[in-house]
């Protein structure tokens, strides 16, 4: 059964007294709403938990009586970092403000020891129900796994807080957590062991050694942290009084930022060891059976990865968990320690912790020496389709716009990536931009480039059926064949044009993202052209320094007297002269061309003008520095130049290329065109939608944390109404721009064509929508460059033309709708 949080109180212990009358006087000025001049205030101590020492505090007033908790610092000499009240104060003031995760409200921070002997805050008290035991005794079995549902879901509520949006972001290092963690507390052991009381244990430096040796290498690269609780297990939760909710998460002493897989493994200790207040440990569930209703901890993880949206870490879980074990081993062995010395807060229960211990030591080796911890796939996929050996394959084909497993795991790590290094260098982007030097690269740039490489987070637009075309042209393999790991850098994840839509999103929610990964227009179209079109000589010498990243590209089609959203408008001319061709007209609206690495451009003109209508055209390779080619000036798009990326007007005077950099052949290049215009211009729409994102995420913030007539603009019906508008926009367009991506994956270019044309007019109205939503929330702010949004809307506007005007693509749907019907 559960306890009351009221029934775990008992008298403070003679070690733990505080001087009353300075605590009352010091609540009665710094505690919002504390009684002035109370009738009765009664201290009494929480018995559960052996860290730092907390207290109910009853403060009556005539009849009413208030009930604060407060929680301070042990007495005595500490370990090294160890009982940081004031972080405790800090991480929970900000979720308590800025966040849904269930947290205590807390209202004051004492520093001064000269109060009550130690720093100490003080926060509400939450009337509810916390369980001490893990096997839920006395709980009617369907209510067991809703209370254990509830806790995986509360603590995803914790791992996907932002930690940089609620003023956490500096609340610890994010790489490295676990060896960091390892050595701390190894040395901990060490320092609670070194004078022989207790004595320790062998065994522990073996179990510290196989760590070591076996840190998953997320780890160092930080990609799975953000918020760790440090202590998160079922009996550090208040439930609510009668329904089966978490309303209040406790105990933050160990909390900072780090490997969240740590978090997880130590809730779900008691299905491998289960720990209670006897002289012994007994093993866990998965041991000696799951009491019923209580989810497997395949179901509990389960439930936990899809909430938070984690990947599977079933190649992981052997270390996280036997991280969890060493970890409370020498929490345990400090406490045991403490308990000798007379200062420990758990009184007379933690003299059984230097016997759990070692014992947590021994079922970590056990656990080590096991062959499999954990299934391979989660239950729901399993329950799902079978658990045949085919599983994989399956899995492969499930819901169209349910994202892999896979997938899942590079969003995260872009996600991650965004938030550790893209949006913190956005001003200092921005800044160069609008400088004097605006045509150089920033430095930093060119160093996360690098980092996205060693994510491999690098080319992920790269659909593996373009991939294996130029895989084979170069390299000479079939499309089974295995590259090294430098190759396969080279040529992206293997992704189709619908898994890439899930990242490309996130990669749209800046300005600047696309470029770091290798993912930006004009390159991707450009690269897309040669992987689909070009010729081996072609590939190696203007492919492979683009998948690189050591040059750009641009593409010169527009032209400034014409209409060129008709392609057969094109004037410029490409004439065969001997083994070169002479290039003779004006381009703008060149995006990319200004750029200093940019050194190739696909020039598109007539080889023929006497040829049929769409026979007419041709695409050319043309080094940038070939004599002839003058850039005249940058182009401002609503008074962006776009700096360094740049769009150029560029003339060409009698340019002279070799015969062989023609694409594929006199004529083709309208087909080369509407090949282009698939997924390359697609990638536009999925950007888009994280732009629309970023905009609802800055106007819900916004509306959040400003005031307006009295009251926040949240709480204006008018705005609510708006913001729920543009929800609804943004989802149904992110569905057809999905279902756009999966028909270019299954029926091709030309039989997607018309539902590319619906998103292609879909998402930049939409985005459009959903960005001056957020600007007219910004007021004057959201029209300058403090912010991105104008930057976004003035993208999402040109894109209605640079992607080829809507009414060219609204004739498109339109034929296709007659032509359907005259079938």
């Amino acid at each position: 059964m559960a306890s009351r949080t009221d029934d775990l109180v008992s008298p403070v212990q003679p070690a733990h007294q505080l001087d009353l009358d300075a605590l009352l006087r010091y609540a009665s000025v710094n505690v919002p709403g504390f009684p002035r001049s109370p009738s009765t205030f009664t201290i009494s101590q929480f018995g559960h938990g052996q860290s730092n020492p907390t207290f109910l505090m009853e403060v009556g007033s005539g009849a009413a009586v208030k009930r604060y908790v407060l929680r301070k610092k042990p007495a005595g000499k500490l370990l090294e970092s160890a009982h940081a009240v004031d972080r405790e104060f800090q991480v929970l003031r900000a979720l308590g403000d800025h966040t849904v995760v269930p947290v205590p409200k807390v209202f004051c921070l004492c520093n001064d020891p000269n109060v009550i002997g130690t720093a100490f805050y003080i926060m509400e008290f939450l009337e509810g129900r916390i369980f001490i035991d893990s096997k839920l005794p006395g709980v009617p079995p369907e209510r067991r796994r809703a209370i254990y549902r509830a806790t995986a879901k509360t603590l995803a509520s914790i791992h996907s807080a932002n930690v940089d949006m609620i003023g956490l972001g500096k609340y610890g290092r994010r790489d490295n957590y676990c060896r960091r963690q390892i050595e701390r507390w190894a040395r901990q052991y060490i320092a609670s062991t070194a004078e022989g009381k207790p004595a320790s244990n062998p065994k522990m430096f073996r179990l510290i050694d196989w760590l070591r040796q076996n840190i998953p290498l997320e780890d160092s690269s930080g990609v799975a942290a953000g918020i760790v609780h440090g202590d998160f297990r079922i009996d550090n939760l208040v439930f609510h009084p009668i329904e089966d909710r978490v309303i209040g998460i406790l105990d933050w002493e160990l909390s900072t930022l780090g490997n969240q897989m740590s978090d997880v493994a130590y809730c779900c200790l008691p299905y491998t060891v289960v720990i209670g207040q006897n002289k012994h440990l007994d093993a866990g569930f998965e041991v000696t059976g799951i009491p019923e209703g209580i989810p497997s901890q395949a179901e509990f993880l389960d439930d936990y990865c899809s909430a938070s949206g984690k990947p599977w870490p079933a190649k992981v879980w052997k270390f996280y968990v036997a991280f969890a074990l060493f970890r409370g081993a020498s929490i345990y062995t400090g406490v045991y320690n403490r308990w000798l010395l007379g200062n420990a807060s758990g009184g007379e229960r933690a003299r059984y912790l230097g016997n759990h211990a070692n014992e947590l030591i021994n079922f970590a080796m056990d656990f080590i020496a096991q062959k499999s911890v954990l299934p391979e796939y989660p239950p729901s996929d399993a329950k799902r389709f079978g658990n045949g050996n085919k599983i994989q394959n399956i899995l492969d084909e499930r819901g169209r716009f349910v994202p892999s497993q896979r997938v899942l795991e590079l969003r995260n790590k872009l996600i991650k990536f965004m938030e550790d290094y893209i949006y913190p260098n956005e001003k200092e982007f921005e800044k160069l931009a609008q400088s004097d030097a605006r045509w150089t690269i920033h430095p930093e740039e060119e160093r996360l480039k690098e980092l996205a490489r060693k994510e491999g987070l690098w080319n992920l637009w790269i659909p593996f059926d373009s991939a294996a075309r130029a895989r084979k042209l170069i390299f000479g393999e079939g499309p089974n064949s295995i590259s090294d790991g430098g190759r396969d850098l080279l040529f992206g994840a293997g992704l189709s044009n619908l898994e890439y839509g899930y990242l490309c999103e996130i990669m749209g929610r800046s300005f600047w993202a696309p470029q770091i990964f290798n993912c930006s227009a004009p390159d991707t179209g450009n690269m897309e052209v040669l992987l689909r079109y070009g010729n081996k000589e072609q590939l190696e010498e203007w492919l492979i320094p683009l998948l690189e990243g050591k040059i750009r590209s641009a593409f010169a089609m527009t032209e400034p007297q014409v209409a060129s959203s008709d392609a057969t408008n094109i004037e410029c001319s490409i004439k065969r002269q001997g083994d070169s061709y002479i290039i003779n007209g004006n381009k703008w609206w060149t995006s990319g061309a200004m750029d200093p690495r940019c050194r190739v451009l696909i020039v598109m003109g007539k080889t023929d003008f006497s040829a049929a209508k769409h026979k007419q055209q041709s695409m050319i390779l043309v080094d940038i520095k070939t004599p002839g080619v003058h850039i005249k000036r940058p182009l401002l798009v609503f008074g962006f130049d776009d700096a360094p990326h740049g769009h150029a007007e560029i003339s060409f005077e009698n340019v002279c290329v070799p015969a062989k950099n023609i694409l594929l052949g006199e004529g083709r290049g309208f087909e080369i065109a509407q090949g282009r215009l698939g997924p390359g211009r697609l990638h536009h729409c999925m950007r888009l939608i994280g732009a629309a994102e970023r905009g609802m995420q800055l106007m819900a913030e916004r509306a959040l944390s400003r005031k307006a007539f009295g009251k926040f603009i949240a709480q204006h019906g008018s705005f609510l109404s708006e913001m729920a508008k543009c929800r609804i926009e943004l989802e149904r367009t992110r569905l057809l721009v999905l279902e756009a991506a999966d028909q270019l994956d299954r029926l091709g270019n030309k039989k997607a064509r018309g539902t590319i044309a619906m998103a292609k007019v879909a998402a930049p109205n939409m985005a459009l929508k959903v960005l001056d939503m957020a600007m007219q929330v910004h007021g004057a702010a959201g029209f300058s460059t403090d912010t991105v949004l104008s930057h976004l809307w003035a993208t999402a506007r040109t894109l209605r033309v640079a992607d080829g005007p809507d009414d060219v693509h609204l004739g498109t749907i339109a034929k296709l709708e007659l032509q359907r019907a005259k079938l």
